[in-house]
């Protein structure tokens, strides 16, 4: 029987011990309300930048809420004392069956919904009983996308700007659409299926560029990110995360701010000969900006293959964070969170903007729940890791050196040839995967929906074919300590400890959203959306919806002046492939072994793909 440990790795000096103490007290057991581990205590905390979070106008325009990313709604008419009364305002059926990671979108009174593949765009009249369709449209991505989609063939949304709704599609194009006509305005083509491209990030439009990247990193890509001209959809830059200083954009205005980063042409020379032109390291995750400094903040994916004594090396510019000028694309810093990346940790995961108490002054930090269980406390400015601290189970890593910025693998739980490595946690998800945590100026805690997985994890030789998997290993995820697959975690960037957090069965893949009302809502895999309190997390609403909830809750004013709270639901994506694809459950190498960890899924939820509208009676 395999040994299930109930204590975080110790980190040593590497963090602190009083930080590492408040992530150690998980009970074994789990348990269905919320563990408070400290009590909330006012005082200075973490506040988002005035420029990249303006004051909220009751729309929703970008996935992230605004540049900061905070997925925090002002909207305060929703609290605690009345939301028992919370009712069903109307529901719109997708049409699609796949896994629903996009949030709605709110602009002036009409709702935009975008689909997995085939990526329909529907505008919704929010002035008429129901909310009836306004226009559709049909971009018809090519249907051979389907076939390269790594994990499900999702989108994960579209933003608004200046009268045209920008989104991508799975086939690799990014489409500019009228917001009131819907009749296309341009499209511009990036990515090549053929080589295994995709594209399922939603874009961020800054400064009047719309920023997109490719995934792939599990077909042997090579990732980038580019920049599109708003007005026209031609290429203003475009950035790769591999390969020579000039194709990475890495000139004079690049200093990071640890030793391991610096050197020339490091995405050649941290690879074997030639390895870096099928190296992935894509960029399908989230795009933070500060309209201050003008830089755009992202994270990079996976090195490829996943087997990693095929690429010795740290593999640069993989798995880890650029600063780029939103101008030029012109890489300002990088940090790598995870030099030679064992296990799959993508760091693609949200960056936050905030500015935190230091001295007598604040400091402009980003803070970010990483993949590889540590959330981190940048400085912005320069990219020093301020502080990395274990926000889930770790016994993968040792810690973070915070004098030369390197994670520290434990070499108990390196892969090696020839072997099984057992019991690696967190698993290839990450302590958290792509789904992002919220963040609120008044409690001044992030809100992290994340993942108790560990994994067993065996090597073999990859061999690269354009447009097939490269990936090299063989992986079985299952309950971590505790058995619980999910926790929901109020977390203290400040005090680096959770302040509460509730034991989930299931994986949480769906983001969370965080109100003025003291409110955090999230959803569950088996079709729960969950209202809590966002200051000791007592659960205080929950509605069953038809499918589980992968996709991202918001708040928005509708036109009668009231507080709406909208999720889609129609679970999929990779932890709910097993439903959406219709998997054998009994299969443990099924989607990359995540489902092994989901046997049961099929049992506690059914495809979907149904929008849910929710207001207080009047």
């Amino acid at each position: 029987m395999r040994r299930m440990t109930t204590a975080v790795t110790t980190v040593g000096v590497l963090v602190a011990a009083s930080a590492l103490a408040a992530c150690n007290k998980t009970p074994t057991a789990r348990s269905t309300g919320p563990q408070i581990y400290e009590p909330l205590v006012g005082g200075a905390h973490a506040l988002p930048p005035a420029a990249a979070a303006p004051a909220d106008d009751g729309n929703w325009t970008m996935p992230g809420k605004n540049y900061a990313q905070t997925r925090f709604s002002a909207l305060n008419q929703i609290t605690p004392a009345n939301i028992g009364k919370l009712s069903l305002a109307f529901t719109f059926s997708t049409g699609t069956t796949k896994g629903f990671e996009a949030p709605p979108l709110v602009v002036n009174g009409t709702m935009y919904v975008i689909t997995p593949y085939p990526n329909y765009l529907f505008a919704l009249d929010l002035t008429k009983p129901g909310a009836p369709t306004k226009w559709v449209f049909k971009p018809k991505p090519a249907a051979a996308s389907q076939g390269v989609a790594c994990c499900d063939v999702v989108n994960r949304g579209a933003v608004y700007d200046n009268g045209k709704i920008f989104f991508n599609t799975l086939d690799g194009q990014t489409f500019a659409v009228d917001a009131n006509s819907g009749q296309m305005a341009w499209r511009t083509q990036l990515g090549d299926i053929q080589k295994g491209e995709t594209m399922t990030m939603a874009p961020l439009v800054a400064d009047g560029k719309v920023i997109v990247g490719d995934s792939g990193g599990e077909m042997g890509v090579r990732g980038w990110l580019a920049a599109l001209d708003e007005g026209s959809g031609k290429v203003a830059w475009k950035a790769y995360h591999t390969g020579p200083d000039k194709d990475v954009l890495i000139g004079p205005r690049f200093h990071p701010f640890y030793a391991m980063d610096r050197g020339k042409d490091l995405g050649v020379s941290s690879w074997p000969p030639e390895a870096w032109k099928i190296g992935g390291a894509t960029a399908w995750g989230w795009v933070t900006y500060d309209p201050a400094s003008k830089l755009i903040y992202y994270g990079t994916s996976n090195p490829g293959p996943w087997n990693p004594n095929q690429r010795p090396g740290d593999n640069k510019w993989s798995a880890g964070i650029f600063a780029r000028d939103v101008d030029t694309g012109q890489a300002v810093w990088y940090y790598q969170s995870s030099p030679h990346d064992l296990y799959d940790h993508d760091d693609i995961n949200e960056i936050i903007l905030a500015d935190i108490p230091w001295g007598n002054s604040r400091r402009p930090v980003l803070l970010r729940p990483g993949r590889n269980g540590f959330f981190y406390v940048i400085d912005r400015r320069n990219g020093e890791v301020l502080s990395a601290t274990p926000y889930g189970y770790i016994n993968g890593y040792k810690g973070v050196d915070l004098k030369s910025g390197r994670l520290i693998p434990n070499p108990d739980k390196e892969p090696k040839p020839g072997r099984v490595t057992r019991d690696i946690c967190p698993a290839s998800p990450g302590a958290k995967d792509w789904n992002p945590a919220a963040f609120s100026p008044i409690t001044g805690l992030v809100y992290i929906p994340h993942i108790n997985l560990c994994q067993d994890e065996g090597h073999s030789e990859a061999n690269y074919i354009s447009g097939t998997p490269y990936v090299g290993a063989d992986v079985k995820m299952y309950a971590g300590p505790g058995g619980n697959r999910g926790v929901f975690t109020a977390w203290d960037p400040i005090r680096h400890r959770a302040v509460w957090e509730i034991k989930e069965d299931l994986p949480l893949w769906s983001p969370a959203l965080v109100t003025a009302g003291n409110i955090v809502f999230y959803g569950t895999m088996d079709g729960w959306f969950k209202a809590v309190d966002a200051r000791n997390g007592k659960l205080l609403w929950q509605f069953k919806a038809g499918s589980g909830i992968i996709g991202q809750p918001i708040s928005y004013k509708g036109p009668d002046g009231r507080q709406y709270i909208a999720v889609i639901a129609g679970v999929g994506g990779w932890a709910g492939a097993i439903v959406s694809a219709n998997m054998d459950p009994h299969d443990p190498t099924g989607a990359l072994g995540f489902a092994n960890a989901m046997k049961d899924l099929p049992l506690k939820s059914t495809a979907g793909g149904i929008l849910y509208v929710f207001t207080l009676p009047r």
